[in-house]
């Protein structure tokens, strides 16, 4: 018997592999290429802003980061305030959106009737799609009325009590600006974290489901403990997001560089001070003071950026390795 192909049938030939290699070492370069110049754009974009702020480094050192005025005219010039309102906008859009996405995610994972889930996954995205600006319109002339008239009296009333409850009633202002970011962070963070719970193994709830347990308790005693680390770097990516918004919040935040406690008076971002001044800027002091502006902010938006795609890659990296093990375990058991 002749086992050699060649030989029963000339017409076959073996592939020639040489061809394929090339074609595969080609494709390797250009990928390589391809994600070099994304990094020298990236390195190019930090040396360039951070060249544009070395007058303002060089002139006034920490003390711009710790600085509480903003003074252009007479080169007094702080950085705080515009963090602070950085800072109290978004942390407070988190406490809004946080529980309204996770809630969006476990209903598109665990808790949704199947034929809503698609249509409800619709919707968030399309959260995702508006524009920035569309949003800033909308907060501009449907919420900040109706914060002035109707919540922020509410919220003196009952809650005056409190420092950052108490304030001008005048719509616009750190409250608008935060109900803004709320809005627009929600489907970020209800897309990671529907992500990161679907990254749960299907073993994990069914043998919660097999002891007795409701599917409420199994989303809440195992889904949620095996996803915490993942659904913390969601958080962080909407953070993110929250501090890197520029026009929806430069449209209602009130523009004021004050440092206050009170959530209804107005107040000032490091997005919307870039936004609304760099193109009045005239003095080479100003510009470099936006500059260094925009340097805090690109290392606090990467840092931020960075250590949620790291949690999220971990959660997702853990859950596959379980995933791989289940069955090297059953066939074990089953020897």
């Amino acid at each position: 018997m002749v086992n050699d192909p060649a030989a029963i049938s000339p017409s076959v030939r073996p592939i020639d592999e040489a061809p394929r290699a090339s074609v595969d070492r080609s494709l390797v370069a250009l990928g390589g290429a391809a994600a070099c110049i994304v990094g020298l754009v990236l390195l190019a974009l930090a040396v360039s802003v951070l060249g544009m702020a070395l007058p303002s480094i060089r002139e006034l050192g920490f003390g711009f980061v710790v600085g509480r005025h903003w003074d252009p005219a007479h080169g007094d010039l702080g950085a705080l305030p515009f963090l602070y309102g950085t800072i109290v906008t978004s942390v407070v859009a988190l406490l809004v959106a946080v529980p309204v996405a996770l809630g969006v995610a476990i209903f598109l994972t665990d808790l949704g009737p199947p034929p809503l889930r698609r249509p409800v996954a619709a919707l968030v995205e399309l959260l995702a799609a508006v524009p920035g600006v569309v949003y800033g319109l909308w907060a501009a002339i449907v919420l900040a009325p109706l914060l002035r008239t109707t919540l922020e009296p509410a919220l003196e009333a009952h809650l005056g009590f409190l420092p950052m409850f108490r304030g001008p009633k005048v719509g616009v202002g750190l409250l608008c600006a935060s109900l803004v970011l709320a809005v627009m962070i929600l489907p970020t963070v209800a897309s990671m974290s529907r992500e990161v719970l679907r990254a749960v193994p299907t073993e994990l709830r069914e043998g919660g489901l097999a002891l007795g347990a409701t599917r409420w308790d199994v989303v809440r005693r195992i889904v949620l403990p095996h996803a915490k680390s993942g659904i913390f770097g969601a958080v962080l990516l909407g953070f993110g997001r929250a501090v890197g918004e520029t026009m929806a919040v430069a449209m209602v935040v009130g523009s004021r560089p004050e440092i206050t406690g009170s959530l209804l008076s107005p107040g000032y971002t490091m997005t919307s001070v870039i936004a609304n001044e760099f193109a009045e800027a005239t003095s080479v002091l100003h510009v470099a003071a936006l500059a260094e502006i925009g340097v805090l902010l690109f290392v606090l938006t990467f840092a931020f950026n960075v250590a949620a795609r790291i949690l999220v890659a971990k959660v997702r990296g853990s859950e596959s390795a379980t995933a791989r093990d289940v069955p090297a375990r059953e066939d074990h058991e089953a020897a």
